[in-house]
């Protein structure tokens, strides 16, 4: 994110605290995308791409909870802050089990709320970073994600975004299932019929890519996804 602003959904449907809380967030430098209602925030979500949510609780057409499990149902990892004038326990817990990285009861601090938004886009951006040097060997192949390199026997193949991504994402679940529906929300944008076909060419893809060594393999888990089987990385 640097050189760039920070991207914030914020949904809320008080129009005063929201409009307040708008200019204060891009006063401070942030990039922020204001929504009064829960079916207008996940249009927004599906439009966009977004750092951080800011989701107040309850709301019409489609309340603060609902829409965070509509948001990690596409983006798992994306921090999300509710915030609610709902204060009792049920609540408060429930936010956190929809993996709520904070739950803020109104009123609230605007300059206590800001250094949280600071404080967990910094290890966002430092997990991110630490992600995207991150290399990989699969058995005799050397895999770099930034580059899109894989490398065997002297050889260096340049794999497309979309190889790479998908690469990538095996990798992270080495010897473990990758489903299907992760990975098509995550490089596709969703799991449609004909996204999945797609996916099915470009894992066709990899395996071609990677015959040359027999202890690595991209195996078919019927009706879940798939799972890249280092016999190395195993032992």
């Amino acid at each position: 994110m640097e050189g760039t602003k920070a991207k914030l959904l914020l949904c809320e449907d008080d129009p005063n605290l929201g409009l307040v809380l708008k200019n204060y967030l891009e006063l401070s430098d942030y990039d922020i995308t204001l929504e009064r209602d829960g079916r207008l925030g996940l249009a927004a979500f599906q439009r966009e791409k977004f750092d951080l949510c800011l989701l107040d609780v309850m709301m019409p057409h489609m309340d603060g909870f609902t829409l965070a499990e509509e948001i990690r149902d596409v983006d798992p990892d994306i921090p999300l802050f509710f915030l609610s004038a709902k204060t009792m326990k049920e609540d408060i817990i429930q936010g956190y089990k929809l993996g709520a990285d904070d739950y803020i009861t109104k009123p609230f601090d605007s300059e206590v709320l800001l250094l949280k938004i600071k404080a967990i886009l910094k290890r966002n951006e430092e997990l991110n970073r630490e992600q995207e040097n991150k290399e990989f060997d699969l058995g005799s192949y050397h895999f770099n994600p930034k580059l899109r390199e894989l490398s065997h026997d002297g050889k260096m193949q340049t794999l497309s975004p979309k190889e790479s991504e998908l690469l990538k994402m095996l990798c992270e679940h080495m010897n473990d299932l990758l489903p299907r529906e992760k990975a098509l929300k995550k490089i596709w944008g969703s799991d449609t019929y004909f996204n999945g076909r797609s996916m099915d060419v470009y894992i066709a893809k990899l395996r071609k890519y990677l015959k040359d060594d027999t202890t690595i393999e991209i195996v078919n888990i019927h009706g879940n996804g798939f799972r890249l089987v280092s016999q190395a990385q195993a032992e």
